[in-house]
């Protein structure tokens, strides 16, 4: 008889704390009853600091356990750390608004920590099975995020349509799963590599399947035309959640994208490279065009959402170390830029009453000049204004595609940039030039100041020190390369 051989589970280290927290504080909540949201919030924030020194003392050295089926290197170190930031924001922004809402219950910290477990089992995916199970374990938790504020008709219809649509793409992607095993024989990505790389023709059936896989995470990045449920969950979803939406979850998809294309697939890159190349140039372009309409906040940060993701996706074109380094700089400026505007965005209450129009910044810069110079900090930046990080940001994935001769690509980036500029500088110019339409609710809370402070800046003075950003990203490209 052969011995019973245990998986190695010391890679996993980091999501077994996150996972064995989440349970605990959810038995501290159910043990402390109402009133228990604003501690276990601090605990949550507490234990996503946890695991990202866990992770960090880890090192960015390549490791796989669970036979094989789990992987940790610099790049999931790097996106682990961005999704454990963008959770951290969520929930320390979230307090206060959902006590004023009156939806504060503490199962909202515990499902953010339940979904970042999912996010982080899917940065680290190294097989099929842990990518499908992954990305479940995160779905769930934001089927119910999304329809928290269960009083609300509109908040109950984006968890729906959020539900049914993830639903459809998570059928599609597990159906593309089951064709690369049927063709393949396996679903370890070690192993599909190999067979990429082995000289023969690849079947067709593998190709198929990847084209299924493709469509099932451009749901879950909101790429057009996969994008539909976008406005409408940021729109109908609380706030918060609609941030959350905006940076973990999505950031997530795009480290699990990255490592499926580049990793077992990375040599066929002649082959899905002008589906990536397509998604990137209707998500620009529609995200450009669709927004410039809108006049609610949160449907417009959702159409600049989807317009940013194919900015993202240009790097994952190129398929070069340049490329993925660029995406993930951009990433990192992306998730500080947008924690900052969303902050704004919470900040929009009058009377007690949240305020989701363009209109109401009106008069801003008069009635609040502090909150008005960060927003438009925040929207240069977004636009691709210099100096902003925003600018440098686009200019690395720029300068990447046209190394990998996709210079048209960099060129349609370019003149989608200019389109969205339009919408970002009209609230710049509402807050600015604009009657005031009264002042917010005072004094904002100690949680959005210090957030506020810390990502205005970090976008604006990312030129001065850009070291810690660019060289962690530099890392995580080149392991995701390496032999």
């Amino acid at each position: 008889m052969s011995s019973l051989v245990f998986p190695d589970i010391s890679p996993a280290v980091p999501e077994m704390v996150l996972a064995a927290g989440a349970m605990a504080l959810l038995v501290l909540g159910v043990l402390r009853g109402e009133g228990s949201a604003r501690l276990v919030s601090w605990l949550s924030i507490g234990v996503l600091i946890l695991v990202f020194v866990i992770a960090a003392l880890g090192g960015g050295n390549r490791r796989v356990g669970f036979y094989g089926m789990f992987v940790t290197d610099a790049f999931a170190l790097f996106m682990k750390a961005l999704v454990l930031i963008g959770s951290a924001a969520t929930i320390l922004i979230s307090m206060h608004h959902n006590e004023e809402q009156g939806i504060a219950r503490f199962e909202f910290p515990v499902l953010v920590l339940l979904a970042t477990t999912g996010m982080m089992v899917m940065i680290s995916a190294n097989d099929l099975i842990t990518l499908y199970v992954g990305l479940e374990l995160q779905n769930l938790a934001l089927y119910v995020v999304a329809s928290f504020n269960r009083d609300s008709a509109r908040s109950s219809e984006a968890g729906l349509k959020y539900f049914v649509l993830g639903a459809l793409s998570s059928g599609m992607l597990l159906y593309g799963a089951s064709l690369i095993y049927g063709f393949a024989g396996t679903t370890a990505f070690d192993d599909l590599e190999r067979l990429a790389t082995g000289g023969t023709p690849v079947q067709t059936g593998i190709l198929i399947g990847l084209v299924f896989v493709v469509v099932g995470l451009a749901f879950k990045v909101s790429a057009v035309p996969f994008h539909m449920w976008t406005p409408d969950v940021y729109e109908g979803a609380p706030t918060p959640v609609s941030m959350f939406f905006a940076l973990a979850p999505k950031m997530a998809a795009l480290g699990l994208f990255i490592r499926f294309m580049i990793g077992p697939f990375g040599p066929l890159i002649a082959e899905w490279r002008q589906v990536i190349v397509f998604l990137s140039i209707a998500s620009m372009v529609f995200g450009a065009v669709a927004a410039v309409a809108q006049h609610n906040i949160k449907r417009l940060m959702a159409y600049s959402s989807i317009g940013h993701v194919g900015y993202l996706l240009i790097g994952l074109a190129a398929g070069t170390t340049e490329g993925i380094r660029g995406t993930l700089v951009y990433l990192a400026i992306y998730l500080f830029m947008n924690v900052g505007a969303w902050a704004v965005i919470l900040c929009m209450r009058r009377q007690g009453r949240m305020l989701e129009e363009i209109a109401d910044l009106a008069g801003l810069s008069r009635t609040h000049p502090a909150l008005a110079l960060a927003f438009g900090i925040f929207l240069f930046s977004l636009a691709g204004v210099p100096p902003t990080a925003g600018f440098f940001a686009k200019l690395y994935i720029f300068f990447a595609a046209i190394d990998a001769k996709l210079a048209g690509l960099a060129v349609i980036g370019v003149l989608a940039s200019v389109v969205s500029a339009f919408y970002y500088l009209r609230i710049v110019k509402v807050m600015y030039f604009d009657e005031p339409a009264g002042a917010f609710d005072r004094p904002l809370t100690a949680e959005l100041k210090g957030v506020l402070f810390v990502t205005a800046i970090v976008t604006l003075f990312f030129v001065v020190v850009p070291g810690p950003i660019v060289g962690g990203a530099e890392a995580a490209a080149a392991a995701l390369f390496a032999p």
